[in-house]
């Protein structure tokens, strides 16, 4: 890896991934998994025993009871044991990786979800506005995945950054051009349907088209606002101690043109254990309109998302669901908003649900924290925080989706939307390519 000098600019460079044998695995969908946040606990168990090296084992590691060390450790062992065994093999030459997700069994280019180039971003603070973050961070993932790479010393998943390619530059060419006509180095079908394709660049001339066509560039960060957090406390943990630049001042990314292949938005929904939502519901008068709406059923939520889709266009709404009982809340009462959102903010980011979730109902209204454990966070799947709700006796708080404008705008701003309410997809799929200090 080159040294870093201080950022200028958008920056991806090559690594040498570290990925798969194929020949000493049960297949590449068994092994990969979905980022580590979206992974629910029992999904864990299933990836597990859809092969005993699933990547699962290396992000959401679990400790033995009893046992020296920790959840890290174990993590870092098992990188390296993998390694050893020639389960996970370095590719010979550095590359960038053309990354390409799309319907099972799709010929047709229209139906591509995505495509990106996966690579060493260079760090940048977001007060250079090279990389733009859009949400807020909780300090304890942070330091979760910051123990995680220190450990393992190595970047384990890409974060996922969007870069506005409305000029059609040489990266995004290179990329349609790359996964149209070159055989793919692995190629998996996940039990969602979603096939997965990797090709690596690694001739000189087209990395330098690249370079030359991101330099100018910004980007946005879509998905891993706490993974480049952890990037960069670690960048600053190893130059405080003297260590100088080195692979710490980059970190693995995926980077997708958001004019090519524009990202689905989904919301993120909260679950709050232990509170029925008729008691949700008769808390949230106090501030809201609440409307009944019938319960019970697929049909009753999907009809449901239909009142929460209309409500929303015209300002802040909800859904509280559990049991059978759903509600719709709107029309927020102004000036109790207004009391309690913090000063310094945009009338924007003020009008958001996010906003009004955060700041108004969760904290004041319900008189809980975000960060409580009693809150559960569900990603863009109002069905499973129906479930939870009712496994946990509790109401289930189904957002709206934010408008990739709303995104752009409050980013452009300066401003962060509230942390946990944008679900950006397709998500890059974890375990395909893997960045290691040691091969950077």
């Amino acid at each position: 890896m080159p040294a870093a000098p201080e950022p200028s600019g958008l920056a991806l460079a090559p690594f040498r991934g570290v990925r798969y044998a194929r020949n000493r695995v049960s297949g590449l969908a068994q092994v990969t998994s979905p980022p580590y946040d979206v992974i629910a606990h029992d999904k864990e168990d299933q990836l597990i025993e859809a092969d005993p090296h699933n990547v699962v084992r290396l992000i959401l590691p679990r400790h033995v009871p009893g046992q020296p060390g920790s959840v890290y450790e174990d993590a870092a062992r098992t990188l390296r044991a993998w390694q050893d065994e020639h389960i996970l093999r370095p590719d010979p030459d550095p590359a960038l990786y053309v990354y390409e997700q799309a319907a099972a069994g799709a010929g047709d280019p229209a139906e591509v979800l995505q495509r990106g180039l996966i690579g060493a971003l260079r760090l940048s603070p977001p007060e250079a506005g090279v990389i733009r973050p859009h949400e807020d961070v909780a300090p304890g993932p942070v330091a979760g995945r910051l123990a995680l790479m220190e450990a393992t010393e190595a970047n384990l998943e890409p974060i996922f950054l969007l870069h506005d390619g409305s000029a059609r530059g040489a990266s995004s060419r290179l990329v349609d051009e790359v996964a149209a006509g070159r055989p793919p180095l692995v190629e998996a079908v996940t039990r969602d349907q979603i096939r997965h394709r990797l090709w690596a660049i690694t001739e000189p001339a087209e990395l330098a088209a690249v370079a030359a066509d991101l330099a100018p560039r910004t980007a946005l960060i879509a998905d891993g606002h706490h993974r480049y957090a952890a990037y960069l406390k670690l960048q600053a943990r190893r130059r405080a101690a003297g260590a100088g630049t080195g692979p710490w001042d980059y970190g693995m990314a995926l980077l997708v043109d958001a004019a090519a292949y524009p990202p689905d938005i989904g919301a993120i929904h909260r679950v709050i254990a232990g509170l029925p939502a008729a008691a949700a519901a008769d808390l949230a008068r106090s501030a809201f309109t609440v409307r009944p709406l019938p319960g019970g059923g697929p049909d009753a939520l999907a009809a449901a998302l239909d009142e929460l889709a209309a409500a929303a266009s015209k300002g802040p709404a909800f859904l509280l669901a559990g049991g059978n009982e759903i509600s719709l809340l709107s029309d927020p009462d102004p000036d109790q908003v207004n009391l309690a959102m913090p000063p310094g903010h945009s009338a924007r980011w003020r009008s958001l649900s996010a906003s009004v979730l955060q700041e108004l109902l969760i904290p004041r209204i319900w008189g809980l924290s975000d960060a409580n454990d009693a809150i559960r966070i569900v990603h863009n799947d109002a069905e499973q925080a129906l479930r939870e709700a009712d496994e946990t006796g509790g109401t289930a708080v189904i957002c709206p989706s934010m408008s990739t404008w709303d995104v752009y705008d409050v980013a452009a701003g300066g401003e962060r939307v509230p942390r946990k309410s944008t679900s950006f997809g397709p998500k890059p799929r974890t375990g395909l390519v893997i960045r290691t200090f040691a091969q950077s």
